[in-house]
């Protein structure tokens, strides 16, 4: 393989000399300055991706942010190989969000934009270059130059090919250039690993065969079908839908093939007409935003009951004093339709809105929401979707040409020059968060900083409002408005606590349900009406457990036993992969005595599949959403009522609208509450409340069953009465008590290790340089998280817990130099510290 020149040399001109200080999505402390070529100086903007030289045999996309007559000190500076973009990909609002995230949350900007950034708008070294599957060489409206007809004819050949692999046919520079136009011309797309290849969407449509687009030989051809019935429904269906005459384009375009549905026209007459030459059949690719663009506007008013045009009137003058709004209104209030008024009104003005959701299974459903109101507005911006679809959606926003997106947390780094409203619904869910890699952000906290910059409004909404949230709207530091009715006549579902100790005493337990709860179930379902079935537990046992000697199936790279998944018949690891066959026998002892402990969601499917024979039950979790429609496919199974039995983890608890569900069942309270963790009960209380809320829509009168143990436990008590401010006055005394947010700041240190001993030490080391700086009582000391080793790295972590008021900056900074310092020993070089800023 050819060495790739990465330090070409240009022609000196009078110009004077230009530098741009470049941003890489590396977790480097700073930018790195690069040359401008004299050619470029007239072509660079600041926000434009550029390709440079990292290293001696790299190359990688940066964005330039900031354009100077300075060369760089310490270092002579490589020349920028070749500029990506017309116009700027970046804004400078995007520049500020992202400085504050890497100091917010200590990090780098350049893991800020590596993050940002779509994977197919960075180039670099390892990037791999496939044909893009809508390019037609012979349909092409440009000029190729010889190389790039040499790079197409192997991509051909070779279907993906690496940076180096086109380095081989010229030298860095020119390969640069080839990507480049190549890229302009929609020829080839980036993917960044072979297992993202990009496939497009493609539909089989029919059209009219150019012969028969004159109206007598159409006449002749219907005559010729008269004594083929079957044939001529066919094409007189065609002809409803394609007026040939009048639209002939929509005959260039033809007709989807699925239109001729197989209950009212005969596949096989169709077929016949296509072998006959009366219609062509083509796979035609359909833009990646299809389920968007075909939206038509369907309704353009939103009707607001009385409740929630004087809430909205509350919002508005809440505005006028506190740009950020908390909205607590109870499930069912109709907080959507208030959203979707506001953000009608930002359209309408020409600005642009971002609507942030916490799921993507609530943004499927939304999705059919907003299309009635908006069409093709509106973008939608998730992990789900391919690195492909992310750009058009990026690019959109970019150009203006997307007004509204709505989407989960990455949205918040999109580049919106016009932003005037954020909304965040379930403002409270952990979803938000990120864990890894790096920023550990929080999208609720990055959306407040990003309307602050914007100069835009906020709106927070939640049934149940993250305790810090409802704390700073209480204190004034954020405006407060409540909805404590629901929409139209409804009514909150009553909930019933089942005590499953009384319920085994008397024997009224089968398969870990309590006969009340199955009675009410086949009551209700034959009613006609549905059910929701909450256990946050995936997997089909949680583990494997030996009655003999008490062995557990364990993995061996985590600290975790295998859950049992039955129809695969293996134990798999929730948190590296690994998996196994499930033994027969007892691993330690060889005892046949092996017994499943717990249960999760796969099992409760089974179980109920036994109790109801004749009910369409469904699962939903990350075991049967991973193929990327499948949670619409669940969503629209369920709300079609194809579906009678829906089971699920968190993510049935929110956001979802149903309104033929009358019944939702907890089947395991307690495992939510008894959870290592100083929000579990805050949490345990905000999911059985959100799920509860999935019960009784649109006036119709709803059930929740709560199975638990521990029917005595504070929890219930304020549960079944709906108190929200009751259990939250409740536990803000023990969080004061214990010194926990909302009183405190927390910053999670966590050392990570492929050796205990060594994580161990480093950590007291850390402890111990932390403690004369910060203040032992401000730091937990090193302790194991509950899992101390996943993909066999051990972990250890610290707590930094600072009050309101000391300086948080400066201890950041601190923090960040002992670990420096920690460094320096060789026994803790190897040693990875990661920083968890406000962990969730």
């Amino acid at each position: 393989m050819s060495q790739l020149n990465l330090q070409s040399n240009f022609p000196e001109s009078k110009q004077p000399t230009l530098f741009a200080k470049i941003l890489l999505p590396l977790p480097l402390p700073k930018t790195f300055t690069y040359r401008i070529p004299k050619n470029l100086q007239d072509l660079i903007n600041v926000g434009v991706r550029v390709i440079v030289p990292f290293g001696t045999k790299k190359i990688t996309t940066g964005v330039v942010k900031e354009i100077q007559q300075t060369p760089p000190e310490g270092y002579e500076a490589k020349y920028i190989l070749e500029i990506l973009d017309e116009f700027p990909v970046l804004c400078n609002q995007q520049f500020r969000l992202f400085e504050w995230m890497a100091q917010y949350y200590m990090c780098t900007e350049g893991e800020v934009m590596n993050i940002a950034l779509p994977s197919g708008m960075k180039l670099s070294s390892e990037s791999k270059i496939q044909l893009n599957p809508a390019f037609k060489l012979e349909q092409a409206n440009f000029i190729f130059s010889e190389l790039e007809l040499v790079v197409l004819n192997l991509l051909k050949k070779e279907n993906l090919l690496s940076y180096q692999q086109i380095a081989e046919i010229s030298n860095a520079k020119q390969s640069s250039l080839i990507i480049k136009d190549l890229l302009k011309k929609e020829a080839i797309i980036l993917i960044e690993q072979v297992q993202e290849k990009y496939k497009p969407k493609t539909e089989k449509v029919v059209r009219l065969h150019q012969q028969y687009l004159d109206k007598q030989s159409l006449a002749a051809l219907m005559d010729e079908l008269e004594k083929k019935p079957k044939q001529l429904d066919v094409l007189l269906k065609y002809l409803q839908e394609v007026p040939v005459f009048s639209e002939p384009e929509k005959n260039e375009s033809g007709l989807e093939k699925k239109v001729f549905k197989p209950e009212e026209f005969s596949a096989s007459s169709l077929s016949t007409l296509i072998k006959n030459e009366v219609f062509e059949e083509m796979e035609v690719i359909v833009s990646r935003l299809d389920y968007l663009s075909r939206g038509k506007i369907v309704d353009t008013e939103i009707q607001l009951s009385d409740a929630q045009n004087t809430c909205k009137e509350q919002i508005i003058q809440s505005f006028q004093e506190f740009p950020v709004t908390l909205l607590h209104g109870v499930t069912g209030s109709g907080k959507t339709e208030i959203y979707l008024s506001f953000i009608k009104e930002v359209i309408e003005s020409g600005s642009q809105a971002l609507f942030l959701l916490p799921e993507i299974a609530i943004t499927t459903q939304m999705i059919q929401r907003v299309r009635k109101l908006f069409g093709d507005q509106v973008g939608v911006y998730h992990s789900k979707f391919s690195d492909a679809e992310r750009v058009e959606v990026w690019q959109g926003v970019a150009e203006g040409r997307i007004n509204f997106v709505i989407g989960v947390r990455s949205s918040v780094m999109l580049p919106f020059n016009n932003l005037s409203l954020i909304v965040v619904d379930e403002e409270h869910e952990s979803s938000y968060k990120q864990y890894d890699p790096a920023p550990r952000y929080h999208a609720r906290d990055t959306a407040i900083v990003l309307s602050q910059i914007h100069q835009a409004q906020i709106l927070l909404g939640s049934a149940t409002p993250a305790y810090e949230t409802f704390h700073n709207a209480h204190k004034g530091k954020y405006g407060y408005v409540k909805l404590a009715e629901r929409y139209g006549e409804g009514k909150l579902p009553d909930i019933e606590i089942v005590d499953m100790r009384k319920a085994v005493a008397k024997k009224q337990v089968t398969d870990d349900f309590s006969y009340v709860f199955l009675t009410t179930m086949q009551e209700e379902l034959e009613k006609g009406k549905q059910a929701i079935i909450f256990q946050n537990r995936r997997g089909y046992a949680p583990y494997l457990q030996c009655e003999t000697c008490g062995w557990i199936a364990e993995c061996e790279n985590c600290s975790v036993s295998l859950t049992y998944h039955m129809h695969q018949h293996e134990l798999k690891c929730h948190y590296c992969g690994f998996r196994q066959k499930s033994p027969a026998a007892c691993l330690k002892c060889e005892s046949t005595a092996l017994k499943m402990k717990g249960f999760g969601t796969e099992k409760i499917e089974d179980d109920l599949k036994l109790h109801f024979p004749d009910t369409r039950i469904q699962r939903m979790d990350r075991d049967t959403t991973r193929k990327k429609y499948s949670y619409q496919q669940i969503i629209e199974a369920f709300e079609s009522g194809e579906t009678q039995v829906l089971i699920g983890t968190q993510m049935v608890s929110k956001g979802l609208d149903f309104e033929n569900v009358s019944l939702v069942g907890i089947v395991d309270a307690d495992r939510i509450m008894y959870y290592p963790d100083f929000r579990a009960e805050e949490r345990a209380f905000q999911l059985m409340l959100q799920v509860s809320g999935r019960a009784g829509r649109n006036n119709k009168s709803g059930k929740v069953m709560v199975q638990t143990f521990q029917k005595d436990h504070p929890l219930f008590h304020y549960l079944i009465n709906y108190n929200f401010e009751g259990f939250y006055q409740l536990q803000l005394k023990e969080r004061h008590s214990f010194f926990y947010p909302p009183f405190c700041r927390i910053i999670r240190i966590i050392l990570k290790g492929n050796q205990a001993n060594i994580t161990r030490n480093g950590a007291q080391n850390l402890y111990n340089a932390l403690s004369p700086i910060i203040g032992q009582k401000r730091l937990l000391a090193p302790h194991e998280p509950m899992i101390a080793k996943i993909r066999n790295i051990y972990h250890m972590e610290i707590w930094v817990k600072l009050e309101k008021g000391y300086p948080l900056e400066n201890t950041k900074k601190q923090i960040i130099e002992s670990v420096e310092k920690m460094k320096e020993n060789s026994h803790f070089r190897k040693l990875k510290v990661v920083y968890d800023v406000d962990p969730q």
